[in-house]
């Protein structure tokens, strides 16, 4: 008799912040709910916007998750017959978490990643890149400018109003008050540090 393997795939939903990456995080989930599988979503606790325990779309929408600071604890509070596993703003957890979802993938699970491919500064955010490498299926949601109405690819993080600087920390959660969509054209950095980042990340082919 034939043995059949379940293949395990990884979606990945990315893009800036109001791009609408959480509520089709929810989205997915429920749907997976729906056809009887059986789900479990995790989110960072770095992100406490509004409740701990959920995972909160700018729409309103809500979903029950269990907040984790790393892939440790994921991996200790997953459920062996869980079949869907979602995680938010999985760009705050370290590259282990790169081997986990690998790890998970081989052994049959489907998992759903939301989070910010770049960072306020323009640059590729902490695991993101790699995870959309590997990922079998990759939506890039846009938002919507506040200053032309166009599509918007970049997170602005305003202090008092004003730009920050490049040389403000990657992380400070927030929301409207702290960060607005912008499109290209109307995105300001006072310096956009990508020869810094290409030296400390190695892209040489052996």
């Amino acid at each position: 008799m034939e043995s059949h393997t379940v293949a395990g795939r990884l979606e990945v939903i990315c893009g800036s912040m109001f791009s609408g990456k959480s509520e089709e995080l929810i989205r997915r989930m429920r749907r997976a709910e729906i056809g009887k599988r059986k789900t479990q979503l995790f989110k960072h606790c770095k992100d406490n916007r509004k409740t701990l325990c959920h995972v909160n779309a700018h729409n309103g929408d809500m979903l029950a998750a269990c907040p984790i600071e790393n892939s440790g604890e994921l991996e200790q509070l997953l459920h062996s017959d869980t079949e869907v596993i979602g995680i938010d703003e999985i760009q705050f957890f370290s590259p282990e978490i790169i081997l986990l979802v690998d790890r998970l993938v081989t052994q049959g699970k489907r998992v759903i990643a939301a989070g910010l491919d770049l960072d306020f500064r323009g640059l590729p955010f902490g695991c993101m890149p790699v995870l959309l490498a590997l990922a079998d299926e990759i939506l890039k949601l846009k938002a919507v400018c506040t200053q032309s109405g166009k599509d918007a690819h970049f997170t602005q993080r305003l202090v008092n109003g004003e730009p920050a600087k490049h040389t403000d920390p990657t992380i400070l959660v927030g929301a409207q008050e702290c960060y607005e969509a912008r499109a290209r054209e109307c995105y300001k950095i006072d310096c956009k540090p990508l020869d810094e980042y290409l030296k400390t990340h190695s892209f040489a082919v052996k």
